[in-house]
């Protein structure tokens, strides 16, 4: 298979190595929004930045690339790349983290959620905390597992970064050297607190996912998710 790279950072840098090891080959690696040719790709991989990742994702649509995007702070425009997929019969997969057992975490983080819903003694509350290279806070994995608390209990409908309030869900986020990202629910009453926790020890889980949902995207059309290529939830 033939990889286009979109984004050639530390992310990039460990996708690289872990497709060759998987026996693919690199066609492109560029930081660039544009000055590539995407056709000499079978499928691409957008780790880049926030203002550069429609644009990449639209020209593999464009030239019938299959994509896979794991970059964060551009979702403002999901939509319309979701129906410019549909338009074009694109193949897609968004992920706000493509590792394996993140995604595990997603659905257990609903299943809890859903447990405690009727608990009202219970307060929410998350922590993520990643490097301090990471551009957007909260992360886009806090924010995909806030809204799948959303999504299950009755006490929530959104999300907030520090402050607390009624009905909303408050989220710290830390950005500390070196940490590769670690994301911690907390339900807390008078009398005990339940947590759980998804701690990553480094990029390889991240690249992994990354190029296995790529290889699972090949000869389909659609919009599809990690579930999909997981077959979970």
């Amino acid at each position: 298979m033939k990889i286009a790279l979109l984004g050639y950072g530390k992310m990039g840098k460990t996708i690289e190595r872990i497709a060759l090891e998987r026996g693919h080959e690199i066609t492109i690696k560029t930081s660039d929004e544009d000055g590539y040719d995407i056709t000499k790709a079978d499928v691409a991989i957008d780790f880049s930045v926030p203002n550069a990742a429609f644009f990449n994702v639209v020209n593999c649509f464009k030239h019938n690339v299959p994509v896979v995007s794991g970059t964060t702070g551009w979702l403002h425009n999901y939509d319309k790349a979701v129906a410019l997929c549909k338009e074009t019969d694109g193949a897609f997969i968004y992920a706000s983290n493509f590792s394996l057992g993140v995604n595990i975490f997603f659905e257990l983080n609903k299943t809890l959620a859903r447990m405690m819903g009727h608990l009202k003694n219970y307060n929410v509350s998350m922590e993520e905390i990643h490097h301090t290279q990471k551009l957007d806070a909260p992360s886009g994995t806090a924010i995909t597992l806030a809204e799948g608390i959303i999504s299950e209990h009755p006490a929530y409908s959104e999300w907030t970064l520090e402050t607390k309030s009624k009905g909303t869900i408050p989220i710290t986020a830390k950005r500390i050297e070196n940490v590769p990202g670690t994301h911690s629910i907390d339900y807390k009453s008078d009398t005990d607190t339940i947590s759980i926790t998804h701690t990553a020890h480094s990029r390889e889980g991240f690249a992994l996912g990354a190029v296995i949902a790529a290889e699972w995207l090949q000869g389909k059309t659609g919009v599809f998710s990690m579930k999909d290529v997981l077959n979970i939830g």
